[in-house]
């Protein structure tokens, strides 16, 4: 799987209960923390279209997640994981 983008607040606990369970699965990603990195706030303004929500994630495919809950980050990278395994075999 390719790399997801992540962004995120050092304070925020569900920013750290979503990256843990990335590295949980192994899963790589690219932490942005927009707090610290302008470039990486406007990105989630962009995104979002003028909120400023986190965790932010966005999957090799180009989807976007938004405070994802638990099943649904589960099922989206399942869904990924899914997608990128029948492309390798074909």
């Amino acid at each position: 799987m390719q790399e997801i983008e992540a962004y995120g607040t050092a304070w925020c606990p569900q920013v750290k209960e979503v990256l843990a369970r990335l590295d949980h699965a192994g899963i790589a990603y690219r932490y942005h923390d927009i707090d610290a990195d302008k470039k990486a706030a406007k990105t989630v303004y962009r995104l979002q279209r003028g909120t400023r929500r986190v965790p932010t994630l966005v999957l090799a495919d180009g989807t976007v997640l938004v405070e994802p809950t638990d099943d649904h980050l589960r099922d989206r990278l399942a869904t990924a994981a899914g997608t990128e395994q029948k492309e390798e075999t074909t």
